[in-house]
């Protein structure tokens, strides 16, 4: 394409001359530096302007919205959101929860309560629940009083068999066994009940020496010898001779009677009991030294013990005990201590302490589990149900209840108890009353409203009526 620009122009000669270009403007840097101090004066005071327009209209929002609701998670306190939902976390629907008014009056001491010497309580607040609310959950109060408390420890306790009410039967000499009377384990048995027969060599040539004895004493008297040392010193010793093999005086006496020795020779039972072991069929060889039965005199028996170690300065030997099985719920068995273990079990840091119980009727049956009461002395002192006593672990905590439907928490120091009654060291006086029912659900409303609390910008304490109405919502919420 032909560039017009590089054909020249022709122009008549009469025209005039072309006039001369026009200088070009140009700024100062003194005049830029100006231009950018009024555009950054300028940004400035918009951004003023819009900063109290803003800060205008939340403080108008908040008085406009001053007793609004939010919803809070029950389980996860810092899950806070102005609409319904369910918590991120657990999942659980979030609890409809009011927001304290701006003239609400200072809270009550959240972090810190000492009353009647009581410490500190970190992390409880005062709450406060109206009559209807306390009926629907059910909440009960006790007073504190004074009177015997202590004198009685309950553990747990394992029925076992009285070790030296056990016998073995055993032989001393070999033999066969010909026939047993007592077959089965768990049989009951009396002394001098028959338990087996056996047939032994050696038993049977001591009878025949027991009886020529016998016959040598006889033969001696009919020549006239009225007291033969000698024949008197043989039968002694082959009757002694029966008797150290267990052979009973009955028998020995049936054979000096009937002058024949037997091939089968009966056992009896030494002790009255129950057959515990058996080790012994018809036909069967028993060596010397066999314990063919075990015998367990069941009319007194054991029972072993567990007592901590911050329980063992109670106990003392010959001290009475009671104990009381789920087989007979209506019963308490009466027994003594009689010997506390002189080693402590490294594994459960408890002694064991054996105590005896008469058992006549064998209603105690080894292995059986139930509760020991030790008995001990009663003192005097402020005491509370156990019932009331919250255990964190590292505290005792209680609710106390101020009137007018308001309690509050309180830290106590604990002594003595009796599984229903506990001691009081700090903490309560007398006539004050402590939750005893529902003191669960009263610490996690008081533990909710701590929270509340500290997670508030302002660090306002919700009313306590607000507080019941949560407390309710979370029973009745859907």
């Amino acid at each position: 394409m032909m560039n017009l620009e590089s054909i020249p122009s022709v122009a008549p000669s009469h025209a005039s001359p072309p006039a001369p270009p026009a200088p070009k403007r140009r700024f100062g840097l003194s005049t830029l530096v100006i231009v950018a101090l009024l555009s950054a004066g300028a940004a400035a005071a918009a951004a003023l302007m819009i900063s109290e327009q803003q800060r205008a209209s939340h403080a108008a929002a908040a008085r406009d919205g001053a007793g609004a609701s939010v919803y809070q998670c029950p389980m996860h306190p810092s899950i806070i959101q102005d609409h319904p939902g369910e918590c991120p976390i657990c999942g659980m629907k979030l609890v409809k929860v009011e927001k304290p008014k701006a003239e609400a009056a200072p809270p009550a001491a959240v972090h810190e309560i000492d009353v009647g010497g009581a410490t500190s309580v970190i992390g409880l607040a005062d709450v406060e629940i109206d009559a209807a609310r306390q009926q629907l959950i059910g909440l009960k109060t006790a007073e504190v009083t004074e009177g015997p408390v202590g004198g009685a420890w309950r553990t747990v306790g394992r029925v076992a068999i009285d070790e030296t009410r056990v016998r073995h039967v055993n032989l001393k000499v070999p033999g066969f066994v010909e026939r047993i009377y007592v077959d089965f384990v768990g049989k009951k048995v009396k002394k001098g009940d028959p338990l087996f027969s056996v047939y032994s060599p050696e038993l049977l040539s001591a009878q025949e020496e027991y009886l020529l004895a016998l016959r040598t004493r006889g033969a001696l008297s009919a020549t006239g010898m009225t007291k033969s040392r000698n024949g008197e010193d043989l039968v002694t010793a082959a009757k002694r001779k029966l008797a150290l093999w267990d052979i009973p005086a009955s028998e020995i006496a049936k054979l000096e009677s009937t002058g024949q020795a037997h091939k089968t020779l009966t056992l009896f039972s030494p002790a009255s009991g129950v057959v515990t072991r058996k080790d012994v069929v018809e036909g069967m060889k028993l060596d010397a030294g066999a314990m063919p039965y075990e015998i367990v005199d069941l009319s007194s028996v054991w029972v072993l013990a567990d007592v901590y170690e911050s329980e063992l300065r109670f106990v003392t030997e010959k001290m009475e005990a009671t104990l009381k099985l789920t087989a007979f719920p209506n019963r308490d068995f009466k027994g003594q201590v009689m010997f506390v273990d002189p080693l402590m079990d490294p594994a459960s840091r408890t002694v064991k302490v054996r105590l005896t119980f008469p058992n006549p009727k064998g209603e105690l049956r080894p292995e059986m589990f139930g509760e020991v009461v030790l008995l001990g002395a009663a003192h005097d002192a402020l005491r509370i149900p156990l019932d009331a006593v919250i255990d964190s672990g590292t505290k005792k905590i209680v609710f106390v209840a101020i009137g007018e439907g308001k309690f509050q928490p309180r830290e106590v120091t604990l002594g003595d108890s009796d599984g229903a009654q506990v001691e009081v060291v700090r903490g309560l006086t007398k006539t004050e009353r402590v939750v005893i029912r529902a003191n669960f659900l009263v610490d996690s409303e008081s533990r909710l409203r701590a929270s509340l609390a500290e997670t508030s910008p302002d660090a306002k304490s919700p009313e306590p009526l607000q507080s019941a109405r949560a407390l309710g919502s979370l029973r009745h919420e859907p």
